[in-house]
């Protein structure tokens, strides 16, 4: 074999421009698929670090009726759902692939809280002790929630910096008083992410899927909900999990739990599902991949050219070579030294080539991140096919040619001299 691909890069080396005229199918297909898959992949990606965002890996369970989400800013109170237990916030914990869990009241459009003479039209959030952790969040000023404010039922809320730029216009959050109805809430401190993440944001699309444009987030103790709406009232829950590939995973057995612990009756249309950022994210890696699905196909087809290009050279050179061939039969070469020798010059021809098109697919991809602003990421499983794939390509399309070869008669052979 060492012997076969020492010939190989001989006979490689003794035709150069033909070789590389040869190559350049496989070059151009290998580059096509690594630039294409590689794009794919940096996308990809970006578009789960958006949805996901600073690496917050959090799944939501958010109650349902008849497949739509149950917003208690527009609907009633629900008689037929239960109030979630601690013991139920447990549970959740146990599901494999969870960390940590937490239970929250929402309203996504708040109505009735105001800062002196101004009202405040964003999310209101009452949360447990669990909450911040689970989201990856901390106090940037003042202080946070602490135990007394929940064992008492202190009035107190925090929060985030939306809120303190729309609602207090430049006054300082901290020690002012939120009015809601009769009751005076105190701003104790204002909460933020861990980690800044701004979403990358490449189209009106992504705008809208990705940036939040509300009026922000006034968070308080879950304690004290029921004195802001009068009653208990179903939660939702987060659950924070070990990585983004078990999210689904640990969204559907959640939801299952919730569903089957806390729905009262059947045929209620009620049941908890879960808001699963990494679904949305495949969801739009799919329609990518779709796409650029096809690309890999039409890309594909210059590798069948350029398998045809090794087709057609290897039959040249076994017409230019008959009677060297014909002198090794002479001499006892038998019919699979031949086929072998063969077959071995054309898979290191379009193994050269395979590797030029991949350093060439790698180059054109960096290109295209540096000018186009487009991520990419390199794929090292998808060199390595990319490489084995160019060696077969070789093998393939070298068998006829070898097969000629190997079956040329000697006598026929040597008359060619």
């Amino acid at each position: 074999m060492v012997e076969n691909i020492h010939l190989a890069f001989e006979g490689i080396w003794s035709h150069k421009l033909r070789s590389v005229l040869t190559m350049l199918g496989i070059i151009i297909g290998i580059a096509a698929i690594i630039t294409i898959v590689s794009t794919i992949k940096g996308t990809n990606e970006q578009i789960k670090e958006n949805l996901i965002g600073a690496g917050n890996n959090v799944v939501t369970i958010e109650l349902n009726q008849n497949g739509n989400q149950y917003d208690l800013s527009w609907n009633p109170l629900p008689d037929q759902v239960r109030v979630i237990t601690e013991d139920t916030r447990k549970e959740l914990e146990q599901i494999p692939g969870a960390e940590q869990a937490s239970l929250y009241y929402k309203r996504s459009y708040s109505d009735g809280l105001f800062f002196r003479d101004t009202a405040f039209n964003g999310n209101l959030i009452g949360v447990d002790q669990n909450y911040f952790s689970v989201y990856g969040m901390q106090v940037r000023s003042g202080r946070g929630f602490t135990e007394k404010d929940y064992s008492q039922y202190r009035k107190v809320a925090l929060v985030d910096s939306t809120a303190a730029e729309s609602l207090f216009n430049g006054v300082d959050p901290v020690g002012q008083c939120l009015e809601f109805g009769t009751e005076v809430f105190t701003v104790v401190g204002i909460i933020g992410p861990r980690e800044e993440f701004t979403p990358t944001i490449n189209s009106f699309n992504d705008y809208y899927l990705y940036a939040n444009d509300g009026s922000g987030t006034v968070y308080f103790p879950s304690s004290v909900w029921p004195t802001l709406y009068q009653f208990d009232e179903p939660q939702s829950a987060a659950i924070k999990v070990r990585n983004t590939d078990v999210m689904a995973s640990v969204g559907k057995d959640a939801a299952d739990l919730l569903t089957s612990s806390q729905i009262i009756g059947t045929d209620t249309g009620f049941d908890y599902r879960s808001a699963d950022m990494l679904e949305q994210a495949q969801q739009l890696q799919n329609m990518s991949k779709s796409t650029n699905t096809q690309l890999v196909w039409i890309a594909s087809i210059s590798l069948l050219v350029g398998g045809i290009g090794v087709m057609n050279i290897m039959l040249v050179s076994v017409t230019e070579r008959t009677s060297e061939i014909g002198l090794k039969k002479a001499l006892g070469a038998k019919k699979k030294r031949i086929l072998l020798q063969f077959l071995t010059e054309a898979a290191v021809l379009t193994s050269i080539g395979g590797v030029i098109g991949v350093l060439t697919g790698v180059g054109l991809a960096e290109l295209i991140s540096r000018v186009m602003q487009i991520p990419v990421a390199i794929s090292a499983p998808a060199i390595l096919i990319a490489v084995v794939f160019s060696t077969l390509i070789g093998v393939i399309f070298g068998l006829l040619p070898a097969t000629q070869a190997a079956n040329l008669n000697p006598i026929d052979a040597l008359r060619r001299v």
